[in-house]
């Protein structure tokens, strides 16, 4: 079997930009097709390596989401003799899927880095929810790559037509697909997505089937497959890992474990994206900062008593619009508390330092 190029792998002249700026002869590039506890698993043209990361990645104040995930390009020196790459740097990135850790804390987990399009998939069970795909399609927004929203399961319907339409008016300007990847309807549609070069991110609840269309789309049982739970079609996490995984005839997958809590972590831009329809419509409030609530002439609630927008949607519009808000503010005030600690730190230092030059002073 042919070892793929870096082209294969999706380098661009995005990536060899960043590469050229950092100006080391000496390192060598790889990107990062497996993470799990066990650590970072690479490819590139000369083979499979695997990655210890070190140097700045590893000096205090370094936070999480600066580290490699699947999917980064990272640079560094491979070791002589051993198929093992001190990674010393990760590439910027074209674009990362991010959500905000579990729990109080308000800081960023990515999940996968410079992936092209992004299948946020739903199953047509007791997984359907469009509330649970406006948030991940305001996610998708923010992370720079393309959306697609992946309807599986088309054969425990008889009709289909009431969840496209609700998913479609959650992922305004998206594509929507239904399939079924138990009895292999619809792949074709998704096909058109793969392409040399393209990596393309799956996303979503356990249960919803990911792993399967993976195998149908890859011709082979690659990914280990469960039952979900028939009271709430809930399934256990068959993905203990994320992998990048390359198609046969080009293009790349990158599976991840699902998700039971989509915690968001997004700009008000992205969801202003995410809710264009409502965007669009405040701009004709007469008042330009209206909240849509008891002010006159609002374009909101008159689309909302005519029943062009749903008060459903327009619930979860501001449900997200507060813990957008509610993020951006913990976040300051993480960043202005670390901010103090480093102070605080650096003054100790000089303390400490000053401390010992009197005493080296006062023994001479």
């Amino acid at each position: 079997m042919n070892l793929p190029t870096l082209n294969d792998l999706g380098w661009n002249d995005f990536f060899e930009a960043q590469f050229t700026d950092i100006n080391r002869s000496d390192w060598i590039v790889a990107r990062v097709i497996r993470q799990d506890k066990h650590g970072l698993t690479l490819q590139n043209e000369q083979g499979v390596l695997t990655g210890k990361v070190i140097g700045r990645l590893r000096k205090p104040g370094t936070v999480k989401s600066e580290l490699p995930v699947v999917g980064d390009w990272v640079t560094g020196e491979l070791l002589q003799g051993e198929n093992k790459l001190v990674i010393h740097a990760v590439l910027p990135r074209k674009s990362r899927f991010s959500r905000k850790v579990p729990g109080m804390q308000s800081l960023e987990q990515v999940v996968a880095a410079n992936m092209d399009i992004l299948f946020l998939v739903s199953g047509l069970d007791n997984d359907f929810n469009p509330r649970r795909i406006e948030r991940y399609i305001t996610l998708a927004w923010d992370s720079g790559a393309r959306p697609v929203i992946l309807l599986n399961k088309t054969d425990l319907l008889e009709d289909t037509d009431d969840c496209f339409a609700e998913a479609s008016e959650a992922a305004i300007g998206v594509d929507v697909h239904l399939l079924s990847a138990t009895a292999g309807s619809g792949l074709d549609a998704i096909r058109q997505y793969i392409n040399p070069g393209v990596t393309i991110a799956f996303l979503g609840s356990s249960g919803v089937g990911k792993s399967t269309i993976i195998n149908a789309l890859l011709g082979n049982d690659y990914m280990k497959t469960n039952e979900v739970r028939e009271n709430d079609s809930r399934g256990r996490h068959t993905t203990t890992h994320r992998e990048l995984i390359l198609f046969p005839d080009g293009g790349m997958l990158i599976d991840t474990p699902g998700m039971r809590e989509v915690q968001l972590w997004a700009t008000d831009e992205s969801l202003d994206e995410a809710f264009a329809d409502i965007t669009q419509l405040a701009v004709s409030c007469k008042f330009s900062d209206c909240a849509h609530e008891t002010e006159p002439h609002c374009s909101v609630k008159s689309a909302i008593e005519s029943g062009d927008l749903s008060e459903k949607r327009y619930q979860s519009y501001l449900k997200l619009k507060r813990e957008v808000e509610s993020i951006r503010l913990r976040s300051e005030a993480h960043i202005f508390e670390k901010r103090q600690k480093q102070k605080e730190f650096g003054k100790m230092v000089k303390t400490v330092m000053s401390d010992k030059m009197k005493l080296k002073n006062r023994d001479r």
